[in-house]
């Protein structure tokens, strides 16, 4: 049997190991700091609160940067394929092949979960690269596909997102 030293010992280590996990994604972008913050409602009902990281002052899509995403409500993995999916389109109409599309959307299939309340999420923009998923385990996804990067994070930063108040707010120009 353990004394009680030795379990408070395992659950600091144990503490230590999480908290590592959770910062795993701080290895991309060591010298981020957070550039804005802000959340999303959909008629009154918060969704989630995001923050917005990058190593250069003044945000710039085309740069690396780490989007986190802190949920307040479960989505399934399935909605939140068919969301992005939507936004995509939305955004870049038909400019994307069809073929493009369902390829995005198998990465999607494999970076994203399900999500409950407190879960997180951050993405990483890797510039011409790709982008980077994690989940406060670690590493979901690796997707070396720069365009799809690029559409899938327009979905909060294009000037034409659905949510301009969240943008301002995360890009720091709402200040």
């Amino acid at each position: 049997m353990l004394s009680r030293y030795a379990c408070l010992l395992l659950l600091s280590f144990t503490g230590l190991f999480t908290a590592a996990q959770a910062n795993e994604w701080r290895q991309d972008l060591p010298q981020a700091k957070l550039v804005g913050s802000g959340e999303l409602r959909w008629f009154g009902l918060h969704i989630y609160s995001a923050k917005l990281w990058s190593e250069i002052a003044a945000f710039d899509p085309k740069s690396g940067f780490a989007l986190e995403i802190t949920y307040q409500r479960a989505i399934s993995k399935e909605r939140f394929i068919d969301i992005s999916m939507d936004e995509i389109k939305r955004l870049h109409g038909d400019s994307i092949k069809p073929e493009k599309l369902l390829y995005w959307r198998s990465h999607m299939e494999k970076a994203f979960t399900n999500v409950k309340s407190g879960d997180q999420l951050i993405g990483i923009n890797v510039p011409q690269v790709g982008c980077r998923f994690y989940s406060r385990d670690g590493l979901l996804a690796d997707i070396r596909d720069p365009q799809f990067s690029d559409a899938f994070f327009a979905i909060w930063f294009d000037p034409r997102s659905k949510d301009s108040s969240l943008r301002r707010q995360l890009t720091g120009s709402g200040k």
